[in-house]
């Protein structure tokens, strides 16, 4: 991994089922992550992890072994602090719970979930994940690597327990979210984001000053510092996923000139796109 790079631009590739990584952080290695949303569902499995975990049912602490599940089009995010750290990352199509053999956790997974086991289970999940991890890398489509996936799965509902949020009621279920969910909906079906705070204010029915202080509180960042994240981390995929040019995807997301892409992509991430796309075509993860 390059040293200061941290965005999550996976893609299940076209016929497979999931993917898994693997990312680790050694101490005081740079780290950062913005409030996002995937259109699969996400497990985290941590090896090593101390902060914070934002999502769809509050705020809460992270320990070494918990577990976090995050279902498509939720938004979430970590605060880490400077110690190492390591996880897995497994994201997988949502159809994989509504197949026959998951109906009996099917509901355990219906919204966000910080999970922790039993200190007896930890070594049989890290193991499983381990599993799948080097059978996903010799055959994604194997029948062992689907049954790993399944089994996983099943697992983690049958032993793991829910960690209780700072707050009782989920944020998305809130009036708050409510009310946002023009803009949200924009982010969420969009890689770039053109409206203005006023432009965005309106689409919410809201004066521009109470519609920047409810984003604030939901995404932990003022407006126009997410739109620009979100319009990076969109780059991070292309860049990652397709095969369009620098050029090409400075304009896709309507960057004013391609160095103005340079600079801003190389700002947050510290590498330039160029940099960032080798990272991924040589396999660093």
């Amino acid at each position: 991994m390059i040293q200061g790079v941290y965005c999550e631009p996976y893609c299940i590739e076209q016929g497979d089922e999931f993917e898994i990584h693997h990312v680790e952080f050694a101490d005081n290695e740079a780290y950062d992550c913005a409030t996002h949303f995937h259109e699969v569902h996400e497990f985290i499995i941590f090896e090593k992890i101390e902060g914070s975990y934002f999502y769809s049912q509050g705020e809460s602490s992270l320990k070494d072994s918990d577990i976090v599940f995050t279902p498509a089009a939720e938004t979430h995010n970590f605060e880490c602090t400077a110690r190492g750290k390591s996880w897995f990352i497994v994201q997988f199509k949502p159809h994989v719970l509504e197949t026959k053999n998951m109906s009996n956790v099917r509901a355990f997974f219906d919204h966000g979930l910080h999970l922790r086991l039993p200190a007896r289970r930890i070594n049989e999940i890290q193991q499983q994940v381990k599993w799948l991890y080097e059978s996903y890398h010799h055959d994604p489509l194997s029948p062992r690597s689907i049954t790993l996936l399944n089994l996983l799965i099943c697992t983690i509902a049958e032993y793991a327990t829910s960690v209780e949020a700072s707050q009782s009621q989920p944020i998305t279920r809130s009036p708050l979210y409510e009310k946002m969910l023009p803009v949200i909906n924009q982010f969420k079906n969009s890689t770039a984001v053109e409206l203005s705070v006023t432009e965005a204010a309106e689409a919410c029915h809201l004066s521009p000053s109470h519609f920047s202080r409810m984003f604030k509180h939901i995404f932990r960042v003022n407006y126009s510092e997410y739109t620009m994240k979100h319009k990076l981390y969109s780059a991070a995929r292309l860049l990652s996923q397709s095969g369009l040019s620098v050029t090409q995807i400075s304009y896709e997301l309507n960057f004013s000139s391609p160095s103005h892409f340079i600079s801003q992509f190389k700002k947050h991430f510290s590498v330039t796109p160029r940099q960032y796309r080798t990272s991924f075509s040589s396999k660093a993860w």
